[in-house]
């Protein structure tokens, strides 16, 4: 599977911004897929994952602002970012696994490039 992450960028606090993960390669709709986010100087972390029969997990820092989201028929799974703060600032991961669904990177076998989220204050 590879993954191409995009829609990263700067934006002021409280505003909104959509994340994409295209894959491609093998079956998309088979496999769990998770957004992660690393703050320079500090471990990947998670944000959210959606089970390929769609149930969600969202850290608690963002529940209720972000939604994940997929569609299967474009092989792509979306992280739609509401009332960002300045602490969501990082590079964001999309990631996937074909077993694994959960809130550590290392149940995630598959990663894209990450795009940058900056958001000022």
């Amino acid at each position: 599977v590879q993954l191409q992450a995009s829609g990263g960028g700067l934006v002021q606090a409280g505003d909104s911004l959509r994340l994409s993960c295209a894959a491609s390669g093998r079956t998309f709709s088979s496999f769990h897929m998770g957004w992660f986010r690393r703050i320079p100087g500090k471990e990947r972390e998670f944000v959210a994952v959606i089970k390929w029969s769609g149930g969600t997990t969202y850290a608690d820092s963002v529940l209720g602002r972000f939604t994940i989201s997929r569609d299967n028929a474009v092989n792509t799974v979306y992280l739609q970012m509401n009332s960002l703060k300045p602490d969501d600032t990082a590079v964001y991961y999309c990631a996937a696994d074909g077993y694994y669904s959960g809130s550590s990177p290392t149940d995630y076998v598959y990663w894209g490039q990450g795009t940058q989220v900056t958001v000022s204050s």
